[in-house]
C-alpha cells in the first residue's frame, strides 16, 4: 500500500479527521517496519528488531495527565486528587480541535485493535497515531483481532497521539506542552508532546480500570502464569520491580506480563503483548525476554547499538535506565494462547525496597495482604518517570497502580479482599530490592534467589516450615527456604551496623504509619493493626 493512499479514510470522518494526506489502516507489522526506516523513525537491528529513540521522554508523564471534568453524576465515581487532575470539557474541546487541524495534510497509520482477552471482556479500541513506530507499537502490545472481528470493528475508545504536537500551557490548560488527557463520557484519549510509547499503553489501561471495575471485575497491574498443574500466580508490582522478569519463567506458561482483570470464572490479560525492561538484559538469567527482544518486529525504546553491526547493547544506559522492549505476547515460547486461566492460587506483591529493610519473602495474613495493597510500597527506579534521577526514590502507589486508578482505591481493593477470601488465596511480599545496607551500601537481592523464593511457595515448599516473625514488620518469615542462605531471610542478620538497621527500618515504618492515614477511617481496624507500627 502506498502512503498516498486514501484507503478508509471516510472511515475517520466522524471522528473529525479530515484532508488528510494518507490514512493507512492496519498495515502489518513487516509494512510498518519499512514505513519506520524510509520516514527515519527508526533502526533496524542486526536482529531485525525496530530501535526508536524517544528523545527527551524515556519515560511516563504523570503531572502531565488530567480526566475531563464533565459536572454530571459520573464525576462523583472518579477519584479526584494528585492522580486524576480534573480539566474542563470546554478546555478538551479545543485542544482536540487544534490536534485535528494540526493532523490536516499529515498521513496518520491506524490500529483497530482489541483490549481483554476474555471474550466475554473484550473491549475494542483505536490507535490513531502520526508515526509508523508507534503503530507497531500499538500491535505488538494490543490484542489483536481476527478477521472476522476487524471486518466489523467498531471502536468504544479511540487514542489519538501526536507526538510532535504541542500544547500552549498558557492557551490549553495544561502543565506544560505535554499532555495526556482522558475522556470517559466521550471515551477519547489525546497525548500529545511526548513520543514515549509507555503512554498509549497506559491510558488503554487506565480505561479498563475504569470499564472493568463497573463490570464487577477486579483490573490488576499484576503479571500472570500458569504452572503445569493449572495453578495460577499473580505478581503485582510497580515498573522494575520485577512482574515481568519473575512470571516469565521457562517451567510455566505466561498468561501475561503487566495488566490483568480477575472476573468470577477467570484471569484474564488485557493485553496481546509484553512491555519488558531492557537495561542489563542477559540470556542467562532471562532467556524468554532476551529471545523475544530479538525477533523482527520487536521495538526497543531507547536501547544502544553499535553503529556499524547494528548489535544491540542492553548494557547500555546511554539514553536512559528505563530501556524498553515491545513484543507481541506469541513471541514467549511458553504463553497462554487464549490469554486467561483460572483463579489464582498464591499472589506476590513485589516491592523494591531501596532501604533493605524488608524480608525478601513473608507470608501474609487476609488482613495484612488489605494493607501492603492499600500502602503499594516500592521504590521507582531510575527513569521511569520523567525528573527521577539516578538513585531509587521511595514511593507508596496505591494498589500498586495508582497512577492508573480513575477510581477510589476502596473499589479495588475491595474486590481484590472478597476474591482472596472466596478463593483462598496465599498471599506473600516478596522484597525484590536491597538487603545488607540501604541503596548505595547494601546490594540488590540476587535474582537466582529471588526465583527460587518464587518458585518454593508456588510449589508448597513453604508450607510445612516454621515461620519467624520479623522483629520489626511483624511479617511471617521462614526459617529455611530451598536454595537461599538461611541469613539472607531476616534482613537485620545481614546489616553490620545494628543502630544503622533500626534507624532504616523505623523510618520505614513512620512512612507506612503516614501513608496509611488516608485509609484508617476506610477499612476495618484489624487492616490498620495489621500494618507495622513505630512503639
Amino acid at each position: 500500500m502506498k502512503p498516498e493512499s486514501l484507503v478508509g479514510v471516510t472511515r475517520l470522518e466522524d471522528q473529525g479527521l479530515k484532508h488528510l494526506k494518507a490514512a493507512l489502516f492496519n498495515l502489518p507489522p513487516a509494512a510498518l517496519v519499512e514505513q519506520s526506516i524510509e520516514r527515519s523513525e527508526a533502526i533496524l537491528s542486526n536482529s531485525g528488531a525496530v530501535i526508536v529513540n524517544t528523545g527527551q521522554f524515556t519515560g511516563r508523564s504523570p503531572n502531565d495527565k488530567f480526566v475531563i471534568q464533565h459536572n454530571t453524576a459520573q464525576d462523583d465515581e472518579i477519584w479526584w486528587g494528585k492522580v486524576n487532575v480534573p480539566m474542563p470539557e470546554e478546555a478538551f474541546d479545543r485542544l482536540h480541535q487544534k490536534m485535528l487541524a494540526y493532523l490536516q495534510g499529515r498521513t496518520v497509520y491506524v490500529k483497530d485493535m482489541m483490549v481483554g482477552a476474555h471474550p466475554d471482556y473484550k473491549l475494542p479500541i483505536r490507535v490513531i497515531t502520526e508515526k509508523a513506530w508507534q503503530a507497531l507499537f500499538s500491535h505488538d502490545l494490543f490484542i489483536r483481532p481476527t478477521a472476522e472481528e476487524q471486518a466489523k470493528h467498531t471502536p468504544e475508545y479511540t487514542i489519538l497521539v501526536c507526538p510532535d504536537f504541542q500544547a500552549d500551557p498558557k492557551v490549553d490548560g495544561t502543565r506544560s506542552s505535554t499532555f495526556i488527557l482522558v475522556n470517559f463520557q466521550k471515551k477519547l484519549v489525546l497525548i500529545g508532546g511526548t513520543h514515549y510509547a509507555g503512554e498509549i499503553k497506559k491510558s488503554v489501561f487506565t480505561v479498563m480500570n475504569y470499564e472493568m471495575p463497573r463490570q464487577g471485575v477486579l483490573s490488576m497491574h499484576c503479571s500472570a502464569n500458569v504452572g503445569v498443574k493449572g495453578d495460577v500466580a499473580l505478581f503485582f508490582g510497580l515498573s522494575g520491580t520485577g512482574k515481568t522478569t519473575l512470571s516469565s519463567s521457562p517451567d510455566r506458561q505466561l498468561i501475561g506480563d503487566d495488566e490483568h482483570g480477575w472476573s468470577d470464572t477467570s484471569i484474564f490479560n488485557f493485553e496481546g503483548g509484553c512491555y519488558a525492561k531492557a537495561i542489563r538484559l542477559k540470556p542467562e538469567l532471562e532467556p524468554l525476554i532476551w529471545d523475544a527482544c530479538q525477533r523482527f518486529g520487536s521495538v526497543l525504546e531507547n536501547v544502544d547499538y553499535d553503529a556499524d553491526s547494528r548489535k544491540i547493547d542492553f548494557d547500555s544506559e546511554r539514553f536512559t535506565e528505563n530501556t524498553r522492549g515491545a513484543y507481541p505476547l506469541d513471541y514467549v515460547t511458553n504463553h497462554v494462547e487464549s490469554g486467561y486461566a483460572g483463579h489464582p492460587e498464591n499472589i506476590f506483591f513485589l516491592s523494591a525496597d531501596a532501604f533493605g529493610v524488608l524480608p525478601p519473602i513473608s507470608r501474609l495474613t487476609p488482613d495484612q495482604a488489605m494493607y501492603y495493597f492499600l500502602s503499594g510500597y516500592t521504590s521507582k527506579l531510575a527513569g521511569t518517570e520523567k525528573d527521577l534521577g539516578s538513585e531509587p526514590q521511595a514511593t507508596f502507589s496505591t494498589c500498586f497502580g495508582a497512577p492508573f486508578l480513575p477510581l477510589h482505591p476502596g473499589r479495588y481493593a475491595d474486590l481484590l479482599g472478597e476474591k482472596i477470601q472466596k478463593h483462598q488465596v496465599r498471599v506473600w511480599l516478596i522484597n525484590t530490592g536491597w538487603s545488607g545496607g540501604a541503596y548505595g551500601t547494601g546490594s540488590r537481592i540476587k535474582l537466582p534467589y529471588t526465583r527460587a523464593m518464587i518458585r518454593a511457595a508456588l510449589n508448597g515448599d513453604l508450607d510445612n516450615v516454621a515461620m519467624q516473625k520479623d522483629p520489626y514488620f511483624g511479617l511471617s518469615v521462614p526459617v529455611s527456604c530451598p536454595d537461599v542462605p538461611d541469613e539472607m531471610l531476616l534482613p537485620h542478620m545481614l546489616w553490620k551496623d545494628t543502630a544503622a538497621y533500626e534507624k532504616q527500618a523505623r523510618g520505614l515504618i513512620s512512612r507506612f504509619e503516614d501513608n496509611f492515614k488516608q485509609f484508617a477511617q476506610q477499612v476495618p481496624v484489624e487492616v490498620v493493626k495489621a500494618g507495622p507500627h513505630n512503639p
